[in-house]
């Protein structure tokens, strides 16, 4: 949707970013230790995340790794979310919650998007209402986006019903986040 941005919009758009500290690891679970380490063997932390992991190429939701879940993680949470979109709040590609806290990752195209059926249940609405990962699309000549692959583990299931967005999922979250773990990724269409 943002890639139909012309590019000299784009370009008048680059100081207008969402930012950072508004990022639920930032805004919402600053506090919270560091201690899960996530990895993608797709890309490395801070680097750009293959095209295709976005709407240009096959559209699916990249492989990841993760290590370092604290004793007592009844559950486990992915939010991935888009710093610099040109957007008051972070754009928000993808919820999975109650994730498996034995697992190690997840693999490439587990989360529902237009490249792939997905296998993950419990996936709720990105920023465009929509159930599964929103492949990143940021405005041509906006410059580089960094999309933070978020992991909580926390201290019991959120058993959320339906679909939620990113508000009912914070709120649920609270009080439960034993760690984090973040995972940069960078893209940009030129």
């Amino acid at each position: 949707m943002l890639e139909k941005i012309p590019h000299a919009v784009g370009e008048a758009l680059s100081g207008l970013r969402a930012g950072l500290e508004k990022t639920a690891c930032h805004a919402e679970f600053e506090g919270a230790p560091a201690a899960i380490r996530v990895t993608s063997p797709a890309f490395a932390d801070g680097s750009a995340l293959p095209a295709r992991f976005t709407q240009d190429g096959a559209k699916l939701s990249p492989p990841l790794a993760w290590s370092g879940i604290p004793s007592g993680t009844a559950a486990l949470v992915l939010l991935v979310e888009d710093a610099d979109s040109p957007t008051p709040k972070p754009i928000v590609h993808a919820i999975a919650w109650d994730l498996d806290p034995t697992s190690d990752g997840l693999a490439e195209g587990a989360l529902a998007s237009p490249g792939s059926d997905g296998t993950i249940d419990e996936v709720g609405k990105n920023t465009f209402l929509k159930a599964g990962y929103l492949p990143p699309d940021p405005p041509t000549g906006h410059g580089p986006h960094r999309y933070l692959f978020q992991l909580y583990a926390l201290n019991r299931h959120l058993g959320l019903e339906g679909v939620p967005g990113r508000g009912a999922l914070l709120e649920a979250m609270h009080g439960h986040v034993l760690a984090k773990g973040v995972l940069v990724g960078t893209y940009e269409r030129r």
